[in-house]
């Protein structure tokens, strides 16, 4: 007689996916915690990700969407899912893949060799520029100049600009990034912990940058890092899982731990931050920067030099620590300055980047 396979999963002290109720559970979704499948898995996990792009209607057809690739997880799968997804359910997008080169020896070469492997496994055209390109310095240079302290204040300035400088380059409607909700979270503390409203204020939208040069969107938004790594783990994808080597002490990496202990004593804990974080209300009293653009490069910017400009102004003239903190660009006596600036570089002679906003 041939037994169920509910007898034998009973007899084999196994578990059945509580989906399917037909295969060996072999995993614990950690939004969830409901015991499931490897192919129910798959399911849930790519079907989510569609009706987030559905119901916020994130892309038209024939859109060109670039992909912010790093060649870490979260970007790898997600030019992943978006291939398939964009194949299976007809949504008409041409895809772009799109990497930033910091100029971190042994880390990001590393990573762009994956990327460069990925342009090939999922057949999507890839745009690499880089900060020597379009700043004039390596993240190398500048952390030999600076040290370890604030580097990645340096580097998220620079790195937010030079994607869309890349976008504007392929000439794309919309930047797609692999930000996952954990990211999101993370930043709604972040925020929170620095008092910065105005991006308290958006940085929950699923969609941002509407009114600058090229929009961005977030389709993993309300997906977990972890069943992002066990969707790449489970999938054999092929990504860079190393850590950037300037970014140990880094302060989002301490609101990271914080999330990631919530998260044990109560799954849910992230979407609830995420949740919170969209129902925030801005006081009508509260004054919010005015979006203007840049008087040097054209770049999108609330002050009269954009945060690129003056963190570049600050290297150029050996003065690092110009741009960091509440600055709020330079005074009028620190502009005059720039051209008698003696032995260094000024900022007439390298803009913070090649493209006109």
């Amino acid at each position: 007689m041939e037994e169920s396979a509910d007898g034998k999963a009973k007899k084999a002290g196994a578990r059945l996916c509580c989906l399917c109720h037909q295969k060996k559970a072999v995993l614990k979704r950690p939004k969830t915690l409901e015991q499931i499948c490897r192919e129910c898995f798959y399911e849930v996990f790519e079907e989510e990700i569609h009706q987030v792009i559905v119901e916020n209607q994130l892309f038209k057809p024939g859109e060109r969407i670039a992909l912010g690739a790093s060649g870490g997880k979260d970007s790898t799968v997600l030019a992943y899912v978006l291939s398939e997804l964009n194949r299976r359910h007809n949504y008409g997008l041409d895809l772009f893949l799109l990497s930033v080169d910091e100029g971190i020896t042994g880390y990001r070469d590393d990573s762009l060799e994956t990327v460069k492997r990925n342009e090939i496994q999922y057949g999507l055209p890839l745009k690499i520029v880089s900060y020597k390109d379009l700043y004039g310095w390596t993240m190398d240079e500048i952390v030999k100049m600076i040290g370890l302290k604030n580097n990645c204040t340096f580097c998220g300035v620079f790195r937010r600009q030079a994607l869309d400088r890349g976008a504007a380059l392929l000439k794309v409607d919309k930047l797609a990034t692999g930000h996952n909700a954990d990211d999101i979270a993370e930043t709604v503390l972040l925020n929170i912990l620095r008092g910065d409203i105005a991006r308290l204020s958006r940085c929950t939208s699923i969609v941002t940058g509407e009114d600058g040069p090229i929009p961005r969107c977030k389709p993993f938004k309300y997906t977990y890092e972890k069943e992002i790594v066990m969707y790449a783990y489970f999938k054999r994808l092929d990504y860079f899982s190393t850590e950037c080597i300037y970014s140990p002490n880094a302060y989002r990496g301490f609101a990271r731990e914080f999330i990631k202990d919530l998260e044990r004593i109560r799954p849910r804990a992230i979407l609830d931050i995420i949740k919170s974080g969209e129902n925030f209300r801005i006081s009508t009293s509260t004054k919010m920067p005015e979006q203007g653009t840049c008087e040097r490069c054209g770049y999108i910017s609330s002050q009269k030099w954009c945060k690129a400009c003056v963190l570049l102004e600050g290297l150029n003239r050996g003065l690092p620590k110009l741009g960091i903190g509440r600055t709020r660009g330079l005074n009028n006596d620190d502009k005059k300055d720039t051209k008698k600036t003696n032995g260094t570089k000024s900022i007439e002679s390298k803009q913070c980047g090649t493209l006109d906003f």
